[in-house]
């Protein structure tokens, strides 16, 4: 006689092909809302992305969990950057690299910034996560670099993220990004120990 055996279903992993169709549809999605802020169409983003309006429902059953779902993938571009440039660059050069990735992540952040907003007060958590992670990050890429001697020990990497946020709320022209990537080498070469 068999026993009822109750079963526990482990989730799958998505297939590679759904995953690639969901990394497609986001950065489609990035772009659009990139051009168009937090209002692009939804439909609109299904037919740049060569996909039925269904499809893109069926990955992101609204506008709000595609923002939420972009600037997450944003915000996970750092986290992967930060281990990647730490096992490929010298430490000054990783913390410069991933600081000029930060101005890129401002930048996008921006653009759907009042949409974003606007989840935070629908209820969303998304923000939740992005300050231990950026800080996370920081940390330890500055601390790879105080420990190498190619950064001064009383540096604070949050004070140098203040300042590439400075540049991004101040700068009145579109062309900011490219001003603050240049302040990311200046704050370095500031960095520097003094001889």
């Amino acid at each position: 006689m068999l026993k009822d055996q109750k079963q526990t279903a482990t989730p799958r992993k998505p297939r590679a092909d759904a995953q690639r169709n969901r990394s497609h549809l986001l950065e489609i999605a990035r772009q659009a809302f990139t051009r168009s802020g937090g209002d692009a169409s939804m439909d609109e983003i299904a037919k740049l992305a060569g996909v039925g309006p269904g499809t893109l429902y069926r990955h992101f059953p609204n506008r709000d969990a595609l923002l939420e779902a972009v600037y997450i993938t944003e915000l996970q571009k750092l986290a992967v950057a930060e281990k990647e440039f730490a096992a490929t660059l010298p430490p000054v050069e990783a913390l410069r690299a991933w600081m000029k990735l930060f101005v890129d992540y401002i930048a996008a952040k921006q653009i759907i910034h009042s949409a974003l907003d606007a989840l935070v007060s629908r209820g969303s958590n998304v923000f939740d996560c992005s300050l231990s992670l950026i800080q996370g990050s920081i940390t330890g890429l500055l601390s790879r670099a105080v420990a190498s001697g190619d950064i001064r020990g009383d540096i604070d990497g949050m004070d140098l993220l203040r300042a590439l946020f400075g540049v991004s709320n101040t700068a009145s022209n579109p062309d900011w990004p490219v001003s603050a990537k240049r302040l990311v080498d200046i704050l370095i070469l500031g960095s520097r120990p003094v001889e």
